[in-house]
Formats: C-alpha cells, structure tokens, sequence
C-alpha cells in the first residue's frame, strides 16, 4: 500500500470513544499543501517510537475514512499500521519552513470559510484562518468528569485488556473572543491538546489552585500569543456539527511565529 506523508500540525485534546478507548483527532498537511486529518488514532497507546509531535513529518498507510464524509477525513488502514516518524520542522528564521508549508492559504473571512464548509461540493472542514483582532481569551466551567456513558465504555473495553490510565478530563472550556477582516464577531472553543496539558502542569504547580492556573493560560494564549505573535488559528469542524451548527468550526490549533517588525530590502 501506498505510504503518505503528513506534516503534523494538530493534536487535540484526548476524548473518549465508544469504540476504542481515549482518541486523539490528528491533522496536518500533506506533501503538495493540502489538508489531511487522521482519524481515529489511539494515540497514547502507541509505542513510543510513533508518538508523534507537532511537527514531525510521519509516514504511513492511509485509506480514505468512508464513514466520515469530510473530504479531508482519512484513517489509518488499520488501527495496527505502523507510524514512522520521518522528519521534522524546526522554528529556525521565525518559522521560515512552516510557513512554507502551513500558510498557502490563508482565511480571513470567517463567513466566506463557513460558506465553503456548507456547500456540498467543498465542504472545508479544515482551514487556516487569521484573525484581524484578538478581543479576549476565557475559560469557561464545564462538567468535571467523563459521562457515565464514557466510563461504561471504557469499562466495557477494559474487561480483557491491559487498564489504560485514560487522561483527565478538562473542567474548562477555553475560548477566544475574536474579530474578522468584517468585523464579525466570534467566541470559538479551542481544542489543542497543548492548552489542556498547559492548565494541568499549572495546576500542579499551583497545588490544585484552579485561577491561578487559568491565568496562566489566558496569560499565554492572550497577553503572548495574541499580543506578540503573528496568531494564525488552525479551524476544523466535528463531522456531527459540521452542516448543523451555524458555525461549525473550533479552533484546533495555533500557529504563532512571532511578529515581523523590519522591512525586507530588496
């Protein structure tokens, strides 16, 4: 079977599935720029050598997910396939080879990439947008554990297995307040698995003092990230809201090189 190869430039934060344990949603950019998004992949169950980071190139067997109608929607061939990490992109020159690869189209329209995503002859369900002002970032309280319909599941699965010390779920939403080059204003959920282990590790640090380690995220995503670097959002949209919701969109990701003050000479 043919192998792809994937610039991996997203990893969400681990959810619960009814089928196969704690799942994390992959995407990133193939070869000729295009977007890809793997799932499902159990991520942390993989052997080490194929734990992936963002921006590691891998290499693997990937047939299109038919139960899945977004485009970009691929899986592995098989929940076995071998991943081989192949590479990687470093941040060297602010960022010079990411941007190559990540930032060949770029959004700033939000009601033009939502357009595209209902129309059933595109159905963008991922995209890199750039917001023209970053108005706030918040977290919001949300419930505090996995449903008891997830914990049946895992139980379930966890009858003739090896226990899997599955992650803690996230009791906040986090999200930014943001404008359009139209003005449009818009609250979007961010996803990143690394905004959830950036709470967690200030948790701890703060010995289970919730504020101060939500602080310390707006602190990052809002008073550095928005306020000092170019802030580019990665969107993706879930398959069961991405027709129904008016906007179907989270953010998955950032992209955040930071802000070039000096003219190139020519």
């Amino acid at each position: 079977m043919t192998l792809t190869r994937v610039l991996i430039t997203v990893k969400t934060y681990p959810t619960i599935s009814s089928k196969y344990d704690e799942l994390v949603c992959t995407a990133g950019f193939k070869e000729d720029g295009t977007w890809i998004r793997i799932y499902p992949v159990p991520f942390r169950q993989r052997a080490y050598s194929e734990q992936y980071k963002k921006y590691d190139w891998i290499e693997l067997a990937l047939v299109k997910n038919t139960s899945d109608f977004r485009p970009e929607s691929y899986r592995p061939a098989t929940l076995e396939t071998e991943i081989k990490v192949v590479g990687h992109v470093d941040t060297a020159r602010n960022w010079q080879e990411r941007k190559g690869v990540c930032l060949g189209k770029v959004y700033y329209n939000l009601s033009e990439l939502i357009a595209e995503a209902k129309n059933k002859n595109i159905g963008t369900s991922l995209a890199v947008f750039k917001p023209t002002e970053i108005l706030d970032f918040y977290a919001e309280p949300v419930e505090r554990e996995w449903s008891s319909k997830q914990k049946a599941n895992l139980a379930q699965q966890n009858l003739f297995e090896t226990k899997f010390e599955v992650v803690k779920k996230l009791p906040y939403k986090f999200k930014f307040r943001f404008k359009d080059d139209q003005g449009k204003v818009s609250n979007m959920m961010i996803e990143d698995w690394e905004t959830g282990q950036l709470f967690w590790r200030q948790y701890a640090k703060y010995e289970g003092n919730e504020k101060k380690a939500i602080d310390d995220v707006r602190k990052k995503y809002f008073d550095d990230f928005s306020m000092t670097k170019d802030l580019h959002f990665y969107l993706g949209t879930t398959q069961k809201n991405h027709y129904v919701s008016h906007n179907p969109f989270m953010i998955i990701g950032t992209f955040h090189p930071k802000i070039e003050t000096q003219m190139k000479m020519f």
